[in-house]
């Protein structure tokens, strides 16, 4: 059916058949983008989790790579920036600080991990209506053969008619899959960014922490004999 198409008709396949091939490259290329930096994150928080102070955490967090592990050496880095002057300003200013570095972080890595995923959207919306114009050229097409013909014979009208609808079932063979998978990221991608502003949340406790121990004048050391 395809080779006796119009060339019309031929363009639009093959361009339905390349959308389907650019969502499953993308649902392979995501699936194990995904897959890596929820990883990353979920030892990253293991490690917040278990950590009494920020420089414990910067410490075991050391070449780790990953958003968490960055949201800690931020945190870090800001409480150093900021060092000299906590005597006198107090540690409200820091925690703001910390926060906003922090939730940039987050925005970031969640706009990184959301690029690619929109193709998929626009697949999933315009393939059936550039499969359904295949559809109407062709069957115009076969209107005009049988014009020309001079017949309504089945056998003369069948076959443009048959090309016409196979346009249309491989716009929807490009587009229900590219929703799906779409759907599919849209959960996951909201999902990391929760394990994100879990870790977050870690991290904003631990400068607390660190914060209200240097204003009780307790050193570090004697915080880890307590933990």
């Amino acid at each position: 059916m395809f080779m006796a198409a119009d060339w019309v008709v031929k363009s639009v396949m093959i361009g339905l058949a390349l959308a389907s091939l650019a969502t499953w490259t993308v649902w392979v290329a995501k699936s194990l983008e995904l897959a890596g930096a929820r990883s990353r994150a979920k030892r990253a928080m293991k490690v917040i989790g278990h950590s009494a102070t920020l420089s414990e955490a910067v410490r075991s967090l050391d070449g780790a790579k990953g958003p968490a592990a960055i949201l800690v050496r931020a945190a870090e880095d800001e409480v150093r920036l900021s060092g000299p002057a906590l005597a006198r300003a107090g540690g409200e200013g820091l925690k703001e600080r910390v926060s906003s570095r922090l939730s940039r972080i987050e925005a970031k890595a969640g706009r990184r991990l959301s690029k690619g995923t929109g193709i998929l959207a626009t697949i999933g919306s315009v393939a059936p209506f550039v499969g359904l114009f295949g559809t109407v050229w062709g069957i115009m097409n076969s209107f005009i053969g049988i014009s020309q013909a001079q017949t309504t014979n089945l056998a003369v009208v069948a076959p443009g008619i048959a090309e016409a609808l196979l346009a249309t079932a491989i716009g929807l063979v490009a587009a229900i899959p590219a929703v799906v998978i779409y759907n599919v990221f849209a959960r996951a991608i909201t999902g990391y960014r929760q394990l994100l502003a879990d870790a977050s949340a870690g991290v904003e406790r631990l400068v607390s922490r660190d914060l209200d121990f240097k204003t009780a004048g307790v050193p570090e050391g004697k915080l880890h004999a307590a933990e």
